[in-house]
């Protein structure tokens, strides 16, 4: 048996069982270790591998890959060994130590996206025009930095997940990269204290959409007709670096995920507590919160600022 396989029909109690096994990984995640196994096979690497192979694997492949793409190699060696009942050989020595190794000779700092911060939003926003384009970009870019959004989060808001109350926004976001079990997240979209607001731009979109259903976020054409089609998430990239680019700033330092870098870093700025952040991120740890606080924060409450 090579691959990622689910259990044998005949291992698992009742078709019922089968049905929830085959639905406890993502369509996209089962993606990501179908495609991350196809290459270790491709390569001559076989289920069950030895430890021996497995290092052969990471050797070959140092310096060519990307760390953090070797990483999550082993993570997909790994599932498809214990879903098949075989011992997992990325935990031997062998494994572990030629991992580490590459990491001290080709490790480098991972790069990331800068973030959009408080002062670039505000910088941006006055370069949108007053279009239905512009009206949706405006509340896009809010919703996005204020919610702490990925782009694919963004691109799957819908009109009856938000709520409208006198403070602001409930947000229900149904599922997340960091919500695999589909419980569902509610976020506050307060409303702003001064002359830009998130919550009059997207009520201000919604007026012109004139939907109380379906994509917030929709394609227009070059003649302004609103489509029932929702954005893709590269287009919600796009229009993140078109105003990026209008701002003054290199759009190729930027990308979907700025705006959610953005929030999270200026927030730390202005002194929010991490457990608040954390609340709007969905992040659940400091640890996992820090990767996204960004350079801006490094003169936040700077330890040598004693001149």
């Amino acid at each position: 048996m090579n691959g990622l396989t689910l259990p044998s029909p005949h291992a698992l109690p009742s078709a019922e069982v089968r049905h929830y096994v085959e639905n406890a990984l993502s369509d996209n995640t089962r993606k990501a270790y179908q495609n991350d196994m196809a290459h270790f096979l491709a390569w001559g690497g076989t289920v069950p591998a030895s430890p021996e192979m497995i290092a052969a694997y990471l050797s070959d492949h140092a310096g060519v890959l990307a760390i953090a793409t070797l990483q999550r190699r082993l993570v997909s060696i790994t599932k498809a060994h214990t879903m098949q009942g075989y011992a997992d050989p990325v935990k031997s020595d062998l494994v572990k130590l030629t991992m580490r190794g590459i990491r001290r000779v080709h490790g480098r700092p991972q790069d990331q996206a800068s973030p959009i911060l408080k002062d670039d939003l505000t910088v941006m926003l006055s370069h949108i025009p007053d279009t239905v384009k512009g009206k949706r970009d405006k509340a896009l870019l809010l919703l996005g930095f204020c919610g702490a959004l990925r782009r694919s989060e963004l691109v799957a808001v819908r009109v009856q997940d938000m709520e409208f109350t006198t403070q602001g926004i409930i947000l229900m976001l149904p599922r997340s990269k960091t919500d695999q079990n589909g419980q569902g997240k509610k976020i506050g979209i307060p409303k702003g204290r001064g002359r830009i607001c998130p919550v009059l731009a997207v009520t201000d979109w919604l007026l012109h959409m004139g939907s109380s259903t379906g994509a917030v976020f929709r394609s227009i054409t070059k003649g302004g007709v609103i489509s029932d089609a929702p954005l893709s998430d590269r287009a919600v990239a796009g229009i993140i670096k078109h105003y990026v680019h209008k701002a003054g700033l290199n759009p190729e330092r930027y990308s979907g995920h700025s705006l959610r870098a953005g929030l999270a870093t200026s927030a730390a700025q202005h002194g929010i507590s991490s457990w608040k952040i954390r609340q709007q991120t969905g992040h659940k740890s400091d640890s996992m919160l820090a990767r996204y606080i960004r350079e801006g924060d490094l003169f936040t409450d700077n330890a040598a600022a004693l001149f």
